[in-house]
């Protein structure tokens, strides 16, 4: 029998054990053969602040179960949306979602995902996940918190769950607890679109696989010499001739601002925040290759596809720039709904050291002007950021004045330190993609540092948390994106995620193992590295 025809014929006989259970002439507790092990409450990746497995029967998943959500709030139902679009098609059953006022009562109901009654000690973004023979309960404050428990209960369920097909059961879940809450707010993972250009496709494939791992935050590094990957209605040529190629020369590409919207639903679906990136004043030669008047001599370069840095600049007298700046900014602003811009600030070598510090001063207020938080790389520290805003530290040293008075005005830091979170450095010699320059990046050096003493001079309270950045001078497609940050990306998300006195390396490499068939069954391309033990 064709793969096709066998698939079918799962679907036939699982509509079938639906419309007989409806029809009353199956119980919903009719037993199932135990063919699958358990999975376990020690393989959850990022580690749970608190998981006790229980002693009873393990909960299962059956054809008459129900997904019950608190009623009146949308973003809950939300949650369940998202849940059910992952169990249905694996598992074959309706799963419908229905109004919750309390727990459901009965045998085998199903999962119920509700806001009230929720432990105190889950903060604003944790949860409380409950395993019964009966019942699966997630509660939480927050639709956040929701969807973070989501995330734990895929783990807890067999890998074959992410199949798009169907499969054959038993759908069982461990009976136990979790208590569980992030150490830090920011949890993000970036991606350079501007290098290589990536389609909106394969940046929502993306998101599907971070959001597993509760990283929240979506960094797209959407503009650089070599791109311009959004459309900007009022300058049209950034995109349509700053977007025609990328390095190496291909034909490039960027999105229109429906499909920058679709993205910034499917990740806000997510409870992912997209952040955008408009690098400047350097990193800008698709801007000034676009429209000669940005340039200091009237003159447009030629489009760029080396993968050198540090060579282009916006021309900072002119007031030309900062009207150009505005435009962009107001109309990313009103495309991102999230509270951040990212202005990169990074690399500006073709600034003059006092030129940076003025552009930077007339670009912070129009920032603030469309209502968004400034992120910029940790050089733009020496700026005198506003109160509030986010560094974002990649640099080598793990020691930094700027960044250390910047902090004392009020600023907060996300970590991206090169040598252990920049995802697009080589594993070791051989691998076939990726840069060497802050050194090979092994999956034990991805974990092994700890970003809350990391930076000296800065207390935790001031960190906000982690992020993996991906650039692309090396990654041409989705496939690679994978290979690079996975496993890797899954190390940076326990380190943001998880407390700090759960964190030991032997227990989280045992623990990643256990996500080696789940990324089989999604897809996922990821490095097998053998400091890890996969199954």
């Amino acid at each position: 029998m064709s793969r096709r025809n066998a698939a079918a014929w799962r679907v036939l006989l699982a509509l079938l054990a639906i419309s007989l259970l409806l029809s009353g002439a199956i119980s919903s507790a009719s037993p199932v053969s135990p063919r699958a092990a358990l999975t376990s409450y020690a393989d959850i990746v990022p580690a749970p602040m608190d998981a006790r497995p229980g002693d009873g029967a393990p909960f299962t998943l059956h054809p008459g179960s129900v997904v019950s959500v608190e009623r009146g709030s949308p973003e809950a139902a939300d949650v369940a949306e998202h849940l059910v679009g992952i169990l249905r098609p694996s598992t074959g059953y309706l799963l419908p979602i229905v109004p919750a006022t309390e727990i459901p009562r009965g045998s085998n109901e199903g999962i119920a995902l509700l806001l009230s009654d929720v432990d105190p000690a889950v903060g604003e973004e944790g949860y409380r996940l409950d395993v019964t023979e009966r019942l699966v309960v997630i509660r939480a404050r927050t639709a956040d918190g929701l969807f973070a428990g989501v995330q734990t209960l895929r783990q807890l369920l067999p890998p074959k769950v992410e199949s798009r097909a169907v499969q054959a059961g038993p759908w069982q879940v461990p009976a136990g607890r979790v208590l569980d809450r992030p150490r830090f707010t920011h949890r993000g993972a970036m991606l350079d679109v501007a290098r290589h250009f990536i389609p909106a496709e394969d940046i929502k494939r993306y998101i599907d696989q971070i959001a597993l791992f509760k990283i929240n935050r979506l960094h797209l590094h959407l503009t650089d010499d070599q791109g311009w990957r959004i459309e900007i209605k009022s300058w049209p040529r950034l995109a349509t001739y700053g977007g025609s190629t990328q390095v190496g020369g291909g034909p490039g590409g960027y999105y229109t601002q429906e499909e920058y919207r679709e993205i910034v639903e499917y990740a806000r679906l997510r409870r992912i925040t997209v952040v955008p990136e408009i690098d400047m004043p350097g990193h800008t030669n698709a801007a000034l290759a676009s429209y000669a008047e940005l340039n200091c001599d009237g003159v447009a370069p030629p489009l760029y596809t080396g993968t050198d840095v540090g060579f282009s600049s916006l021309c900072v007298p002119r007031e030309i720039t900062y009207q150009f700046i505005d435009d962009v900014i107001r109309e990313v602003a009103a495309l991102t709904p999230g509270p951040y811009l990212h202005i990169g600030g990074d690399e500006a070598h073709a600034t003059d050291p006092v030129e940076y510090l003025y552009f930077m001063a007339r670009v912070t207020p129009i920032v603030q002007k469309y209502d968004k938080v400034l992120v910029g790389w940790n050089e733009i520290a020496k700026t005198d950021p506003p109160e509030g805003s986010l560094v974002q530290y990649w640099h080598l040293s793990q020691t930094n004045d700027e960044v250390v008075e910047a902090v004392r005005q009020g600023s907060r830091v996300v970590m991206s330190p090169a040598k252990h979170a920049y995802l697009d450095m080589k594993y070791h010699p051989g691998t076939p993609l990726g840069l060497t320059w802050a050194g090979y990046i092994e999956v034990a050096d991805a974990y092994g540092w700890d970003p809350g003493t990391y930076l000296a001079g800065v207390d935790e309270s001031a960190i906000a948390g982690v992020e993996g950045p991906l650039w692309t001078e090396t990654i041409t497609n989705l496939d690679e994106i994978e290979f690079m940050a996975f496993p890797r990306l899954a190390a940076l998300a326990e380190l943001a995620w998880s407390p700090k006195d759960v964190h030991g390396w032997e227990e989280f490499r045992h623990r990643l193992g256990a996500q080696g068939p789940r990324w089989r069954v999604m897809g996922v391309d990821f490095y097998p590295s053998s400091q890890v033990p996969w199954r």
